[in-house]
């Protein structure tokens, strides 16, 4: 350690000179104090550095981590990644039957005011119908009116026969009646003269039968006229009137379908005339545009709107939305999505921004998978957003934290110091130089550390990579372990054993399968358990910490795409390499479960 000597002006103004040896003493007793100090600090280090380490965790020359069990506030949420939307939106639809094209449409986020002019859809074709529609509807408005006229005619016809025609002929029947009458009453006044006349000898015979010749006809000449009289009151005026009554209401009838098919060539007019209105649409309220795109499903091209596209009869083009309501959209992994419930608080961060909120709606079905999603389901999930959300625009993404429980002063291991054997969980604790196994009840969970209800208490130092450092920890299950047995199969008295050199009794797949190589045997009682490779225990399993056969297969495993690997997506991924080897026909996996391809 070289110890640098002040030098006052004077003596740096003579180079060369020795200094004076009173400065030299001084030189080396700062030196020897500051070497004595350094010292002392390493050695207490030296002595201190064992009981610090033994207070938290620790580490020996085989890798061991502990843990205290401790006492701390316990904070279970579930984060999602989200886009912001609209709590209400107005939604601007295509209303032309058939669908049409978008001849121009504003910029997507432009602000617009009522009435404003956002959209204009292709015309030509409705244009060209609508001419056609009008020379069909004056058409049928021709037939209309030339149908009025002749009901009204039809309708004269009958009330001029009934009330003029029928009347004057029976006018002419009567007359004729009388005529005969008259003529009668003088041919036989003529004839009683003539035979007074021939018996006194003034008048020939032959006028005399002349005479009652004349007679005769008066009669039959009174006869057609009664005969007339009947023929017109009896049968021709009821046929007249059929026949009348029976044009006009032909007549009737012809105007109703004209006026019914005026009607409809109307109703088509207006139609048209509706749909060319519906070419052109404006804002029905103040506020920004959004394009109602929508995202292709499995691999496939979404909706894309912009000038050009086609769009079809009902689609929403672009969204009116409320900037003073706004809320996040999130999915959610299916396995935690059961613990979600309305109303639940939540925090969300936009751009560095922190709001509140709350869980507003839970889907019940799952959203469509994507090509590259396979198997992984999601749930939709709202959160509404409390306070301000002017200044917030739909499309921007969300982080949402939903605070599922909140439990304080909770007795709490890490995640990693668990392990899991046929649905019962255990852990080691340290005592001397022995590490004790011990059965665990598990509450919440914030996938970093794990409740305890009972098995261990505070104080207890627990490994935090129990699979890592003990071969106990990472057996399933063994022969002798007949605890488990009896919980997951019953009393072993109660199961039926195998006939010697025979299938099992009942038939064949009625036992357990006989192993064979890869399948039986120690291999087989062992369960790949990928977070025994979590070196920094902190619950999680990385990119860097999975071994190089997992690396390949690592996006897969992370469900939610943060970058680590949480039990539960572990599980979740084990489960579905299980299924998609059964559906291949490659049956069940071995015991212990599989291993991630």
């Amino acid at each position: 350690m070289a110890t640098t000597v002040d030098q006052s002006p004077a003596a740096r103004s003579t180079s060369g000179s020795p200094s004076p040896p009173h400065r030299q003493r001084r030189s080396i007793g700062k030196f020897v104090v500051i070497l004595l100090f350094l010292c002392a600090v390493g050695a207490g280090a030296f002595y201190a550095l064992p009981f610090a380490l033994k207070a938290t965790s620790s580490r020996d020359d085989i890798g061991v981590l502990t843990f205290p069990v401790q006492t701390q506030r316990l904070r279970v949420t579930v984060t999602a990644d989200g886009t912001i939307e609209s709590a209400s939106n107005v939604d601007i639809k295509c209303l032309v039957p058939g669908g049409s094209t978008v001849l121009s449409i504003v910029p997507d986020g432009t602000e617009v005011d009522a009435g404003d002019e956002i959209i204009r859809l292709d015309s030509s074709q409705i244009e060209d119908e609508l001419s056609t529609q009008k020379i069909n509807y004056e058409r049928a408005l021709a037939t209309k009116i030339q149908s009025e006229e002749d009901y009204a005619a039809s309708t004269i016809a009958v009330q001029e026969y009934e009330q003029g025609t029928f009347v004057q002929e029976l006018q002419q029947a009567e007359a004729q009646i009388k005529i005969a009458l008259e003529n009668l009453r003088s041919a036989e006044n003529v004839l009683k003269y003539s035979e007074r006349m021939v018996r006194k000898g003034f008048v020939t015979p032959l006028q005399r039968d002349a005479d009652a010749f004349a007679v005769e006809r008066a009669k039959l000449d009174l006869e057609v006229a009664e005969t007339a009289k009947k023929v017109l009151v009896e049968f021709t005026k009821p046929k007249m009137m059929k026949e009348l009554i029976a044009k006009r209401e032909a007549a009737a009838a012809k105007l109703r379908s004209d006026e019914a098919a005026l009607e409809l060539e109307q109703a088509k007019l207006e139609r048209l005339e509706k749909q060319l209105a519906n070419c052109v649409i404006t804002a029905p309220q103040r506020g920004m545009v959004v394009y109602a795109n929508e995202r292709g499903r499995r691999g496939s091209s979404g909706v894309e709107i912009e000038e050009g596209a086609v769009v079809r009869e009902q689609q929403t083009i672009v969204r009116l939305p409320d900037l003073t309501r706004m809320q996040v959209k999130v999915t959610v992994h299916e396995s935690k999505v059961d613990q979600l419930k309305v109303g639940m608080p939540a925090r969300i961060v936009i751009q560095d921004r922190e709001l509140s909120g709350n869980v507003v709606s839970v889907a019940n079905q799952p959203e469509p998978n994507s090509f590259f999603s396979a198997n992984v389901k999601e749930y939709a999930t709202t959160v509404a957003i409390d306070g301000e959300t002017k200044s917030l625009r739909p499309g921007m993404s969300a982080e949402v934290e939903i605070l599922l429980a909140d439990l304080p002063d909770r007795v709490v291991i890490p995640i990693s110091s668990v392990v899991e054997r046929r649905g019962k969980f255990y852990c080691w604790v340290e005592a001397g130089d022995e590490h004790e196994k011990r059965p665990l009840k598990l509450g919440a969970t914030d996938d970093t550390y794990i409740e305890v209800v009972d098995g261990v208490k505070v104080g207890d130092l627990v490994l935090r990579n129990p699979r890592a450092v003990l071969a106990e920890a990472r057996m399933e299950v063994t022969d002798g372990d007949s605890e488990d047995d009896e919980d997951s199969f019953g009393p072993a008295g109660d199961r039926e054993k195998p006939s010697p050199g025979g299938p099992p009794a009942g038939g064949p797949g009625a036992g357990p399968r006989t192993t064979g190589p890869g399948e039986g045997g120690p291999d087989a009682q062992r369960r790949f358990d990928p977070m025994q490779f979590d070196a920094d225990g902190d619950g999680k399993l990385s990119l860097d910490e999975a071994p190089e056969r997992m690396k390949a297969r690592f996006a897969d495993m992370d469900a939610d795409g943060d970058g680590f690997a949480t039990r539960a997506e572990v599980n979740a991924f084990s489960q579905k390499m299980r299924a998609q080897r059964e559906s291949e026909g490659g049956g069940p996996p071995a015991a212990g479960g599989g291993r991630p391809e």
